[in-house]
């Protein structure tokens, strides 16, 4: 009997898993479009994410990286640009509409070191192998099953090869994020998300992380925090924003009606207008977490 129940157990953990990562997959592409149209702007504020993660990692010169969940091209453009003529850098992303994307970012700078793999992060199936560095930026905390694309980054890395990742930390430290998240569920009547729900403040507490890295093999884990300031012209900017890149916020908005859809965002404004200065522009701080390790 405990040998079926184990075997229940893990076949429903293998369910969860690939349903969360279908879910991921529907979420991301819908969300491309948005991302294009904000990418700029998001980019500016989080550059020093990317050259943090790029440091860490010790990429140099003629290095051979991984970007995990690139999306729309982060951290593998800051990765390229350091590796040189002579290095590579492969980014990957479950979503063919997000890595797109980050194809016409890359040609746009005129960067071509870079190879666009379609593939999970769980997966990760690409042909290269002995990375001398992983990376990946706000990915981790969408994927289904963490132990198993722990153990994948760790298979593709040489001996000595290092790890680097960016999460997002607690909703309170989070408020390009997090804001207006209760009046909006209470306006539309929605329950609270599942604690452990994919979502983007989904490791805010690393410990899943951090156990899924040292079980892995991973070694010399560390976390430090480091601020994100992202700005906008006027509290209105913000709700636009929130709404061109988030998925769910979209759908949801499209089953209510126009009145209650006209009330949800002016909620996000009025949540906004506590970061605004005198001038009605709006600065928001944000804490990032940045977990690294080595093999």
């Amino acid at each position: 009997m405990l040998s079926s129940r184990k075997g229940f157990a893990m076949s429903d953990q293998i369910n969860d898993a690939e349903r969360i990562n279908r879910e991921q997959l529907e979420f991301w592409n819908s969300a491309a479009p948005g991302w294009r149209q904000m990418w700029a702007m998001l980019e500016r504020a989080a550059q020093h994410v990317s050259d943090r993660l790029v440091e860490l990692t010790q990429i140099s010169a003629g290095s051979r990286v991984l970007d995990i969940a690139s999306g729309s091209g982060e951290p593998a453009v800051t990765a390229a640009r350091k590796v040189g003529t002579g290095g590579l850098v492969v980014a990957t992303d479950q979503s063919p509409a997000m890595l797109e994307l980050a194809r016409e970012r890359a040609a746009a700078l005129g960067i071509r070191n870079i190879k666009f793999v379609v593939t999970g992060a769980q997966e990760l199936a690409v042909e290269e192998r002995d990375f001398d560095a992983a990376l990946c930026r706000w990915g981790l905390m969408f994927v289904g099953d963490l132990e198993a694309a722990m153990r994948r980054v760790a298979q593709l890395l040489a001996p000595g090869g290092r790890f680097a990742t960016a999460v997002w930390g607690p909703p309170h430290k989070v408020p390009m994020i997090s804001l207006g998240d209760e009046q909006v569920r209470e306006l539309a009547k929605l329950p609270p998300p599942l604690p452990d729900a994919p979502g983007p403040l989904r490791l805010a507490d690393t410990k899943p992380l951090l156990r899924a890295l040292s079980t892995a093999g991973f070694k010399d884990i560390s976390v430090a925090p480091l601020n994100v300031r992202f700005e906008f012209e006027s509290p209105q900017a913000f709700a636009e924003q929130r709404r061109a890149v988030s998925t769910p916020l979209r759908m949801m908005l499209s089953k209510q009606t126009p009145e209650l859809q006209q009330r949800i965002m002016d909620a996000l404004v009025q949540q906004a207008r506590r970061f605004a200065d005198a001038s009605g522009r709006v600065r928001m701080d944000n804490e990032a977490l940045l977990v690294a390790a080595h093999r």
